[in-house]
């Protein structure tokens, strides 16, 4: 009987905290800068320079740790880590091992088979290295130190998840909290959220671990739930060979879907850490934690039972609508502009959601304002436009937020109410189509759909289709 085998995953989660300055100076954080122009002397690791903490990363490291149920170590300082790589100024980074923020918290996920808890072993505070660029046609690297000195949380996972499904599950789950609290925006494409996977095979059954790797390189969900599945391919087909697996960094190519080794896994003795000694310990009293309690924002439990009794949506649509602050922002925004809270969900999770998948967008990408699709939801419920120019009109809106009003002046796409204009397209229309009026007066009364349907293509979609239904029956019943 072939053998069965379980994977066990444990994920290292790097999220960039959105604070204007770095962790140690007064640089900017802001993504995107010509190369090495946010950096002054302490974030390139000159001599002689000294670091000084910026509190707001505190801050935001406590609310991320208090929302995921941790404890805080109300002691807590850095520790150098020491390595040489060329984006790494100092030759060392300043982190926390001995004694992180915070520690042994939970966040609960959604699986198939029920809710399952994934435990957290410790969020810990660390600058960011810089950036190299590598040049193929140059065969040279250039060095950006523009993210070094960015402020970074780590959160570190235990090995609780066992399936790409439970990882994308736990990913989806913290980015969530930390969006909701305004500590990251989270963007996976520049970088902002980055997730590490340790990842091991064992016999299903055999309570001991097996050789762990680590796969970096990962910059998208679908990115890691490739990584998982090839990754625990690898391991089992070496196993099976009778080969040993080696615990070693890998980096993943999504492009070939396959990864290579970067280097041999280091432990914690290879980096040599050590308090350092420019930093004070961080002391946090019991009035800074109940400070920040009191400033959490609704987060997305609280908010989905609000959306259900303010605005009656229902636990399907409000759990929809408040999976990212993004779109809860917009949904709120627009529902309390227009005072049609359910017209506002149903534009949402229909065409919003639908546009965003054709164009394979992630939520923090759409772009239009929540003012346009109000006056979008009123004009189509005062029947100044129809249903089908809604629609038309939307995805302007969805893709360059033009003001809706205007566009449909500009290009004539009012609703056509005129009693006699439509009066003569209904005329047309029951001549066009002797034998649909026989089978109306034969009893068949859902033929006036096809009759309706008929009448408001000869309007372009502009016929108020009330009036065009009440004149088609009153039509059909002389």
């Amino acid at each position: 009987m072939a053998k069965q085998y379980e994977t066990v995953i444990g994920l290292e989660v790097h999220v960039e905290l959105a604070t204007k300055t770095k962790i140690f100076c007064g640089c900017s954080t802001e993504f995107g800068g010509a190369p090495n122009t946010h950096t002054c002397p302490v974030c390139t690791g000159m001599p002689g320079s000294l670091p000084v903490l910026n509190k707001q990363v505190v801050e935001l490291a406590l609310e991320v740790g208090l929302a995921a149920n941790c404890e805080i170590n109300q002691y807590c300082k850095f520790d150098r880590k020491n390595y040489f790589y060329p984006d790494n100024p100092q030759n060392y980074q300043i982190s926390q091992l001995y004694l992180p923020i915070c520690h042994d918290g939970k966040i609960e996920i959604d699986t198939p088979i029920g809710k399952k808890s994934i435990r957290i072993h410790e969020i810990h505070m660390e600058e960011d290295a810089g950036k190299l660029v590598h040049d193929e046609w140059d065969d040279c690297s250039y060095v950006d130190y523009n993210r070094s000195g960015v402020p970074l949380i780590e959160i570190v996972s235990e090995p609780d998840m066992r399936n790409a499904d439970e990882v994308i599950a736990y990913l989806e789950k913290l980015r969530m909290i930390v969006q909701y609290l305004g500590a990251s925006d989270c963007k996976l494409q520049e970088g902002s959220m980055r997730a590490d996977v340790n990842l091991s095979v064992r016999e299903v059954g055999n309570p001991n671990f097996g050789t762990r790797t680590e796969m970096k390189n990962l910059n998208s969900f679908k990115a890691i739930a490739r990584a998982i599945e090839g990754e625990r391919e690898r391991q089992i087909e070496l196993l099976e060979e009778g080969k040993t697996v080696l615990q070693e960094t890998r980096r993943w190519d999504d492009n070939k879907e396959s990864s290579y080794p970067m280097r041999s896994k280091e432990d914690a003795k290879d980096y040599r850490y050590f308090p350092d000694p420019d930093l004070p310990p961080v002391v946090i009293s019991d009035e800074w934690i109940a400070e920040i309690r009191k400033k959490q924002p609704e987060l997305q439990p609280e908010k989905k039972l609000r959306y259900q009794t303010e605005y009656q949506l229902s636990e399907y649509d409000a759990d929809l609508i408040t999976g990212t602050k993004k779109i809860a922002d917009l949904f709120e925004e627009t529902a309390n502009l227009c005072k049609q809270p359910k017209k506002a969900a149903n534009w949402i999770i229909g065409e919003t959601f639908r546009l965003a998948k054709e164009k394979k967008m992630e939520p923090e990408q759409i772009s239009y304002s929540p003012e346009h699709l109000a006056k979008l939801i009123e004009m189509t419920e005062a029947g100044s436009i129809t249903q089908t120019v809604a629609k038309n009109v939307f995805f302007h809106i969805f893709e360059e937020d033009i003001e809706p009003e205007q566009y449909v002046k500009q290009h004539g796409l009012g609703a056509v109410s005129d009693s006699s204009e439509l009066e003569a397209i209904v005329k047309m229309v029951l001549e066009e189509n002797p034998s649909t009026v026989e089978q109306y007066k034969a009893g068949k009364e859902k033929v006036v759909g096809f009759l309706i349907g008929q009448a408001m293509k000869k309007t372009k979609g502009k016929g108020n289709p009330g009036i065009i239904s009440k004149m088609i029956k009153e039509q059909l019943t002389k």
